[in-house]
């Protein structure tokens, strides 16, 4: 992937920077592999507001991706890189020998004609979807299993990947893209390779309107507020927000506030937090 730079010639092309696209080979989406997805605006089933920030942006349709990979030990041909707009990664379209058609994940270097596995005894290539317990140390792995036949639920994001550090009982210990370090069960899946679009974090946004196309609204600062939409408006002219804290417009503290539950049943398979 690589990043295509513009002439400043408006204020929001000044530093705006977009991808090329150059990897994608497929324009239309494969008809039996979509579907519909209504887009409830960051409402819940009473049209109350529980997510902010959320609303408008282009119509899109969902592409079905295939992050369980078990379809076994049948050999896929990758027939096209497409675009996704669900995700910042790509997406390839791969025909398997029986006939039947998925969606995966592109990992870094799969290219259009490349085969991919998924087994037990799949070799250790770019794109195959193997155990834990069968791939080598120090491999670059994701679309990592938490759950044996749940599907990939970690490392699903571009240019990232997770790299198996040390193997013992039935544990298999990863180092993930946070720098966390955590213990997996020997037989959950995981895909070998990077995620492509590795460049996805160099991107620029460049102006407001562009937000708005991937269906984000407007956020405003809590502290240009009036007291009575948030705890850190009012005052006169720039006033500092007036608590020990920060806190939420709900009154709960943030800004490097940890929320995760502190008796979270899988504390006990993380041997580093994440930073």
């Amino acid at each position: 992937m690589a990043i295509r730079l513009y002439k400043s010639y408006t204020p929001g092309t000044r530093n705006r920077t977009v991808s090329t696209f150059s990897e994608i080979t497929r324009n239309k989406p494969e008809k039996k592999l979509i579907k519909k997805k209504h887009s409830y605006q960051g409402r819940n089933n009473r049209g109350i507001i529980t997510s902010r920030h959320k609303g408008g942006g282009h119509k899109q349709k969902y592409r079905v991706i295939d992050f369980k990979r078990n379809k076994r030990n049948i050999i896929g041909t990758v027939s096209s890189i497409e675009y996704d707009p669900y995700r910042n990664a790509r997406i390839a379209l791969i025909n398997y020998e029986d006939g039947e058609k998925r969606y995966i994940l592109q990992p870094r270097s799969l290219n259009v004609g490349n085969q991919v596995i998924a087994g037990n005894n799949s070799p250790i290539e770019v794109g195959n979807a193997l155990p834990l317990e069968k791939i080598p140390l120090g491999t670059a792995v994701h679309n990592i299993e938490l759950k044996q036949k749940k599907g990939g639920q970690i490392v699903r994001a571009a240019g990232t990947y997770a790299q198996i550090v040390a193997k013992e009982n039935n544990l298999i210990t990863l180092k993930l893209p946070s720098s966390e370090v955590r213990t997996i069960n020997k037989e959950c899946y995981a895909t070998i390779g990077q995620v492509g679009n590795i460049d996805h974090n160099n991107i620029k946004i460049g102006k407001a309107g562009r937000k708005r196309w991937l269906g984000r609204r407007p956020r405003v600062r809590g502290v240009v507020m009036n007291p009575i939409d948030h705890p850190h408006g009012g005052g006169e002219g720039r006033s500092p927000i007036g608590k020990s804290r920060p806190v939420t417009p709900w009154g709960k503290p943030t800004l490097g506030q940890k929320t995760r539950k502190k008796k979270k049943y899988s504390n006990m398979y993380i041997l580093r937090r994440r930073k």
